[in-house]
């Protein structure tokens, strides 16, 4: 499937988030940025205007579209306050999303209206403080089977939504000494008795996206919350982690779309030597590479997240997917920093002052090259497929 543009429909649901994200989103970045606040009814009220459950079907009370509406929406969110933007693609996306394409009947039912209506917020409990790029090899979490349960115990760092979240997709290991293997997926609430948020932490970027380690004491767990089969988890955590690259993309479109906004209006009106600085050459060829990398960025990610659409859940985490999805996550996000990297150039002085606009979106940059695998990462993957 070839899609370089985004249809009638797609296009008005970009222009759609768009004016919400400068209308609703916009006024509350700076405050979480400064604060790393977090808006309590923000998730609420996206359920509500439907923002919420993109790729859920209607009967769970999702909206029933595909990953690249999922996609837009992001992108345009982000343009206006990427922290938001995070948090609503790890809740809608890494937690439900998944839940959707791996849980049971019953645990679909259990959690996925409350996720779509935006009563409940979602995070996924996967990194640990010892296990980053090798998440399962190096997983140490322990889920112990006690009869018709699991105790789970353990720790796990760099959670997005942790701190404010009601569901938890969680991953621990089932039998050890399996390397990769081995794991298994559960689906918790985080009121649950064992469930604690050890500390929330403090980022250069991304502040108003709430980011928390979690401990498990003891964590009782049904065996009926487990997501996909029983030691299997590395299936979900792979093929989840192709739709949550693809999808995360956008959050750097919508960043460098926004710098090359207020790059070009500060050229406009910024005057040195008597002149604007946007007749300054320099400034010009600034502004076309921003241009340039920028559309480059859409049409890679849009068309992989159209490829996403395409395959069942079962096909992701191998093969050409794999490979792509790395590919556009990575793209994106070292032309964001790229673009970026010049938006602060040609903001000079005001560029580097901790309040400016510019200065936000530039300290948002690094995490995109680090969150969902890092770039290193991306590249073995990407290499991985095309040496078989």
């Amino acid at each position: 499937m070839n899609q370089f543009q985004l249809n009638q429909d797609q296009q008005l649901l970009l222009d759609h988030a768009d004016r919400f994200g400068r209308e609703q989103l916009l006024p509350l970045a700076e405050k979480m940025d400064n604060e790393e606040w977090w808006p309590d009814d923000i998730m609420p009220r996206l359920g509500k205007l439907g923002f919420l459950g993109i790729t859920i079907p209607e009967k769970y009370g999702g909206v029933g579209l595909g990953y690249i509406e999922s996609g837009v929406i992001l992108q345009a969110f982000s343009r206006y306050n990427h922290a938001l933007g995070l948090s609503w693609i790890a809740h809608d996306n890494l937690c439900a999303n998944n839940i959707y394409n791996n849980g049971s009947e019953a645990v679909r039912e259990e959690f996925l209206p409350n996720l779509c209506s935006g009563k409940w917020t979602g995070c996924l409990g996967l990194t640990e403080p010892g296990a980053g790029s090798d998440a399962l090899g190096s997983m140490r979490a322990r889920a112990v089977k006690d009869g018709d349960n699991y105790v789970i115990n353990g720790t796990k760092l760099f959670i997005t939504n942790g701190p404010v979240a009601d569901v938890c997709l969680l991953y621990a290991k089932t039998q050890p000494g399996q390397g990769s293997k081995g794991v298994t997926a559960f689906v918790v609430k985080t009121d649950s008795p064992g469930f604690r948020v050890a500390q929330k932490l403090t980022k250069m970027g991304f502040r108003g996206s709430q980011t928390a380690e979690l401990v498990f004491e003891d964590l009782v767990v049904p065996k009926e919350n487990i997501i996909g089969d029983e030691n299997q988890g590395h299936k979900v955590v792979m093929g989840g982690l192709d739709f949550e690259r693809a999808t995360i993309a956008p959050i750097s479109v919508g960043i460098a779309e926004r710098a090359l906004t207020l790059s070009v209006e500060y050229a406009k009106t910024r005057e040195q030597f008597g002149k604007p600085i946007s007749e300054f050459q320099m400034i010009q060829s600034y502004l076309a590479d921003m241009y340039t990398w920028i559309e480059t960025m859409k049409t890679f990610c849009w068309q992989v997240l159209a490829e996403c659409d395409a395959i069942e859940s079962h096909d992701a985490g191998h093969g050409e997917i794999h490979a792509r999805s790395a590919a556009s996550v990575m793209y994106c996000a070292n032309m964001c920093n790229r673009v970026l990297d010049y938006a602060v150039q040609i903001h000079g002085g005001s560029g580097y002052i901790w309040e400016s606009e510019v200065n936000r979106l530039f300290r948002a940059t690094k995490l995109l090259e680090i969150g969902a695998g890092t770039t290193e990462v991306r590249k073995m993957i990407i290499a991985a497929e095309l040496l078989k």
